[in-house]
């Protein structure tokens, strides 16, 4: 098999042989299994293979050369300092409450696959929720340490990341507790939209997760879903993930249009599978990811509140890229 051939890979779960690509929402009543990658702006792209079974990822990270070149930011430390300026003159308005401020890297690449380089990350980023998706509209390359949706029949569970520091910092500060519980209302509010009454919970608050060289802060909210109710209604509650734009949800995401000139695509995004009630999404961040135009892509963001520091916002930023950047190959610029 070549390491260019179109599959899917999240959790043991291995697809190969493309049938179809669709956006069409409705087909993921239909039972069968589908990869699910949904842009941050809502693209919605769905992918069908011929056979999927249990396997570890068959391709090893030894084929990836790392890169030389220099990856360039979408915004400069000065400008990611005034967005977080920005988003502080809106919250002191009382516009919103929180943003999830976000840059994207990109480096010239001639690369044909990404396969190599996720059997890499593999070996050398283990992320509870990675996945790696490749079909002839693009390729992605995930390390994602958070989970978007989990589904077992009615059962489904969120796990929001908000937090993150080095493995050598003790606890969390307010404002990363603060702006947890700032998203776990959020999240709780859109499962209220698709959940029985009274089975929304919050089955852990602010516990502490342990990656490669960071260490999360998690919080878990469960609910039962409403009978009947369709993926396509499920999706339109919940995304984008409250986690990746900010609270209120629809101030956030006019704040972040006002502010970001690129599009996110894939990165913050939702990339995983579905297979009829079933399901296993993750939030697609920390994904390296190609799209037919030359460019190798990696997006990398931060929660901003009204207590956010400009610099410290922006070395967050730097500490979630790093390791995997230096994974991948080159230099940030």
């Amino acid at each position: 098999m070549d390491l260019r051939d179109d599959s899917f890979w999240m959790g043991r779960r291995y697809a190969r042989s493309l049938v179809e690509v669709t956006n069409d929402l409705s087909r993921l009543d239909d039972g069968n299994f589908w990869a699910v990658a949904i842009s941050f702006e809502g693209e919605v792209t769905l992918a069908r293979f011929r056979s999927n079974f249990e396997a570890d990822f068959p391709f090893s990270g030894s084929h990836w050369k790392p890169l030389e070149g220099d990856w360039i930011s979408s915004l400069s430390k000065v400008q990611y300092g005034k967005y977080v300026e920005n988003i502080r003159s809106s919250i002191s308005d009382g516009w919103v409450y929180q943003v999830n401020a976000c840059r994207q890297l990109q480096v010239a690449s001639d690369r044909e696959e990404l396969a190599s380089l996720f059997g890499k990350l593999l070996s050398e980023n283990p992320a509870p929720h990675a996945a790696y998706l490749s079909i002839p509209q693009f390729k992605i390359a995930s390390a994602s340490p958070e989970l978007f949706l989990s589904r077992n029949g009615s059962s489904v569970k969120t796990s929001p990341i908000k937090g993150t520091q080095t493995l050598g910092k003790q606890g969390f500060g307010n404002k990363d507790q603060s702006e947890n519980v700032m998203i776990v209302d959020l999240m709780r509010n859109d499962f209220g939209r698709i959940c029985e009454p009274g089975s929304v919970d919050v089955s852990q608050l602010l516990r502490s997760e342990e990656h490669p060289g960071l260490r999360h802060l998690v919080s878990d909210v469960v609910g039962e879903l409403r009978k009947d109710i369709s993926w396509s209604a499920i999706f339109e509650a919940l995304l984008p993930a409250g986690s990746i734009s900010g609270a209120p949800k629809s101030s956030a995401l006019s704040v972040i249009a006002e502010n970001e000139e690129i599009k996110r695509g894939p990165y913050c995004g939702v990339l995983g599978w579905v297979e009829g009630d079933r399901a296993e999404l993750s939030v697609a961040i920390r994904i390296f990811w190609q799209e037919n135009d030359g460019l190798l892509k990696f997006g990398t963001g931060a929660g901003i509140t009204y207590g956010s520091d400009p610099i410290l916002e922006w070395e967050e930023t730097e500490l979630k890229a790093q390791h995997l950047i230096s994974i991948a190959g080159g230099s940030i610029k």
